[in-house]
């Protein structure tokens, strides 16, 4: 690679803890889901909460990963709110939930469900 040449920088990478889980939403997933989505929305006290829901149609302008055979569809709208996160699944006595660790966030809520940029 030429020092001209830059690597695109990968909008989400997952933990095994997400992948297993996103494998598990998926087994028990409505005939015809094609993977899941990852977004973001309006919302939360800081101004934006993170998304994910299953992904019926392939949207011409979403980005397309498959990661272990899962395939995994991004907001084109999310793409640069996302991009650098990890996303894993934690598991607690009283909740669990998808985590995400965004180096693009400027401020979180007291709760963790919503951020800002």
């Amino acid at each position: 690679m030429s020092s001209l040449e830059r690597v695109k920088p990968a909008i989400l990478t997952f933990t095994d803890n997400a992948l297993n889980r996103i494998r598990k939403i998926l087994e028990d997933a409505p005939e015809g889901t094609l993977g899941v989505r990852f977004g973001v929305k309006s919302g939360g006290c800081s101004g934006m909460a993170y998304e994910v829901t299953y992904a019926l149609e392939e949207n011409e302008n979403d980005e397309k990963i498959i990661e272990e055979n899962i395939v995994i569809y991004i907001e084109a709208s999310a793409t640069l709110f996302l991009i650098g996160s990890v996303v894993d699944w934690e598991q607690e006595e009283m909740q669990s939930s998808f985590s995400f660790k965004n180096p693009n966030e400027s401020a979180r809520c007291g709760c963790g469900e919503s951020f800002s940029v």
